[in-house]
């Protein structure tokens, strides 16, 4: 068990580093690009931090442990809302009522509604992958018509850059003075580390499921789910201490838009996900209500204070000792 313990440890470690060098090089091309610093946040820094849950998903289907992959979405979207948003606001507080993230909240209400209702047939195959893998292009169709719209309201291309040097101090892992091959190299570090740390980590992950008699779904809502939000922490905190509220936001939601449609949705190619009953009484309705809690913070401009830090936070220790329990 302790030698099991300390190689799910590992494999986390490899995880957070990969997932920040894919995030750090992916980042610095993109801005070098010219794509805005907003739009970064939502798409490339949100779908690099959940790099690590698309590759343990991967892996869990792979090695026979379905519930790993299907816990793991549910896990860290859950954790992503009361825990990546919860710690932050509790430490200092998150000014989100600057924040205009309404369109891309409602498409992540949108998105979790639709994946609920292909939870209900109670297997998640190609079919139901193919429906999430479009929407997730209707969403970066749209993301990329924003970036384009962008870039003509620009009128020369330094103009531009400078406008996307303006946001780098807003994006994790941005690095104005970042030569080109370094990112390359961050790019290639990301790649290779994140299988090599899923590996070790699923693998460990079911002996000890194995070992302590639990359903590996309990496993993935736990454990995995909690290690593999953890860049999204990172972030989260970081932006948070940079008084950088609408990266968070934008971190959080994007980051749950994508474990919902590109992870189940790639996954669902790898193979059958089937669904626990418990998750489908359970888990899922507590991720839906995650989701809405966001509400008034997004469309009625709260802010979200020390203590509503603390409610998220407690209310999430509460979830995994009733899932563990």
């Amino acid at each position: 068990m302790l030698e099991d313990i300390a190689l799910a440890s590992l494999g986390l470690v490899i995880l957070l580093l990969a997932g920040d060098a894919l995030v750090k090089g992916a980042v610095n091309l993109a801005l070098r690009l010219g794509v805005p610093a907003l739009l970064v946040s939502l798409t490339i820094v949100a779908f690099g931090t959940s790099a690590p849950e698309l590759l343990v998903s991967v892996q869990a289907i792979m090695t026979g442990a379905p519930g790993i992959a299907l816990g793991n979405v549910i896990g860290s979207n859950i954790a992503n809302v009361l825990l990546v948003l919860g710690v932050p606001a509790l430490l200092t507080g998150l000014h989100t009522s600057g924040c205009e993230t309404r369109k891309n909240y409602t498409l992540m209400i949108i998105a979790t509604l639709v994946f609920i209702g292909l939870a209900f047939t109670d297997l998640f195959n190609w079919i139901d992958g193919t429906v999430l893998l479009l929407m997730l292009g209707l969403l970066l169709g749209d993301a990329l018509r924003t970036a384009r719209q962008h870039r003509r309201n620009t009128r020369h291309a330094a103009e531009a850059a400078a406008c996307a040097q303006d946001g780098l101090d807003e994006v994790e892992g941005a690095d104005a003075s970042l030569p080109t091959w370094k990112t390359l190299i961050y790019l290639g570090l990301g790649l290779i580390g994140l299988p090599l740390g899923a590996d070790i980590l699923v693998d460990s992950s079911v002996r000890i499921a194995a070992e302590l008699q639990v359903p590996d779904t309990v496993i993935g809502l736990t454990l995995v789910a909690i290690g593999t939000s953890l860049p999204e922490l990172a972030t989260t905190v970081m932006a948070a201490i940079r008084g950088q509220t609408e990266v968070a936001m934008g971190n959080v939601i994007g980051s749950n838009l994508f474990n919902m449609l590109a992870i189940i949705g790639i996954a669902s190619f790898v193979g059958p996900i089937p669904v626990d009953p418990q998750t489908l009484r359970f888990d899922i309705w507590v991720m839906l209500l995650s989701a809405l809690v966001l509400f008034p913070f997004v469309f009625m401009r709260w802010d979200m204070g020390r203590v509503c830090g603390g409610i998220l936070t407690a209310v999430y220790v509460v979830y995994l000792v009733v899932v563990v329990v």
